[in-house]
């Protein structure tokens, strides 16, 4: 891990420094997935079959979760089984109480604004599989979208490499309350989602994290007219843990690997007050990569990886509010006077005991956050993604009468007479 001392950088090599790893999105990706995506938006499903053939090895299939999700409580340890319940409840439980109330208000006397939510139709969900299916993507989607009530929930994930549905995602749909999957992954599943094709219906709006493909495909679909909306702008998974001199090594090593091991383009960062401890760290990562089953992938996202020596923790604020991390990690003694100041981050872990992997399993807050510092100004997901505001106004002849000459003084003054008209005509209505 390549060390820095923060206050002796200049402003271009402060954004070196921080910068994300080399993206995957090139022309030649963009190009890729484009052709794909014309391909299921011209020709449908049949578009579509030919594509999944072609890069997943079979064609799209509508699975009952049901079946499988039995069999995979019959294979499983039942420690493991009860881990999925339990990790299932705490979102559940999370996402209900965060369910936003409707609010009202007399602007002005018979003048009532009310804001009120509505859940979106129907949403698509993409969930990664393929050698490594993650089921708890599944959870930390469906349930959000359950809690808000969305109508109708679509969800894909690609075929297992020797095909079907894995039984781990069949669970966790079960978990959901969602009856069937589409085996369908990739490009082809967000062009899918986005334009329909066969049984797969159209959806208004896609959520869920993917690989580089899936990311623009997000991108693309949802920037064509009469698009889907999409969650969030998504890259590979990043970490930046702040720590001072209380912090233990060991745990700091395995939050920052428990990220590396997600992608070679994964970054992780260390901010810290002690250059104690950021060698102590390097060291123990070093010790702690060797022994892990995903030592390739872990290495290569370590050849990006940053330790940033800092002053004092104040300056740790600037450091993680200019980068924007999705986890932010405070492995410091008095976390709560660093919270209030942390203006960007996905999720914010304080304290030492809050490792980063209870977030990504079971805290309750969805796991699905903003990367490549887009959390400047997008959230995770949760229950506000799936619904949507809308005010109502209701108006009395008082009130009519009052609010009518401002309204159409204010229309005039930007030369939009037929408005001013319209405000108008309730003075002759209401004389």
């Amino acid at each position: 891990m390549k060390q820095f001392h923060w206050s002796n950088l200049s402003d271009d090599e402060r954004l070196a420094v921080l910068a994300r790893p080399e993206q995957r999105f090139d022309e030649t990706l963009q190009s890729a997935v484009r052709s794909i995506v014309d391909e299921v938006r011209n020709r449908g499903w049949a578009g579509l079959c030919d594509l999944a053939l072609r890069i997943d090895g079979e064609e799209p299939r509508e699975i009952d979760v049901h079946p499988l999700a039995a069999e995979a409580r019959r294979r499983l340890p039942a420690a493991q089984v009860a881990a999925m319940e339990f990790a299932a409840a705490r979102i559940r439980d999370f996402h209900m109480a965060s369910r936003p109330s409707d609010f009202g208000m007399e602007t002005a006397p018979g003048l009532t604004v009310t804001k009120t939510w509505r859940a979106i139709d129907r949403v698509g969900l993409y969930v990664p599989g393929g050698k490594t299916p993650l089921f708890s993507s599944l959870l930390m989607l469906a349930i959000p979208a359950q809690a808000a009530g969305v109508r109708e929930i679509v969800a894909v994930t690609p075929p297992r490499t020797d095909g079907g549905l894995d039984d781990l995602i069949a669970l966790a749909a079960e978990l959901s309350g969602i009856e069937r999957v589409w085996t369908v992954g990739g490009a082809q599943a967000i062009a899918a989602l986005a334009f329909g094709a066969g049984a797969i219906p159209k959806v208004d709006k896609i959520c869920g994290p993917g690989n580089a493909w899936v990311a623009e495909a997000k991108r693309l679909v949802s920037s064509l007219p009469a698009g889907p909306a999409i969650d969030m702008p998504a890259g590979p998974s990043e970490l930046m843990v702040i720590a001072d001199d209380s912090a233990d090594c060991v745990l700091v090593a395995a939050d920052l690997l428990s990220q590396a091991e997600h992608d070679a383009a994964a970054q992780v960062l260390l901010v810290t007050t002690s250059q104690e401890i950021a060698d102590r760290v390097a060291r123990e990562v070093q010790d702690q990569v060797a022994t892990l089953p995903r030592y390739d992938i872990a290495q290569s996202s370590l050849e990006m990886a940053r330790i940033i020596v800092i002053t004092d923790l104040g300056e740790s604020l600037d450091v993680a509010n200019r980068y924007a991390p999705e986890h932010l990690s405070l492995a410091v003694e008095r976390p709560e006077k660093l919270v209030g100041e942390i203006r960007n981050a996905g999720a914010v872990f304080a304290g030492s005991l809050a490792a980063e992997t209870f977030g990504d399993y079971l805290a309750g807050s969805s796991h699905v956050l903003p990367t490549d510092g887009a959390a400047r100004a997008w959230g995770g997901v949760s229950v506000y993604t799936f619904l949507k505001a809308m005010s109502v106004q209701t108006v009395t002849a008082q009130a009519a009468r009052a609010i009518a000459a401002p309204a159409a003084l204010l229309a005039r003054m930007e030369g939009l007479e037929a408005h001013a008209r319209a405000a108008d005509a309730r003075l002759e209505v209401t004389a």
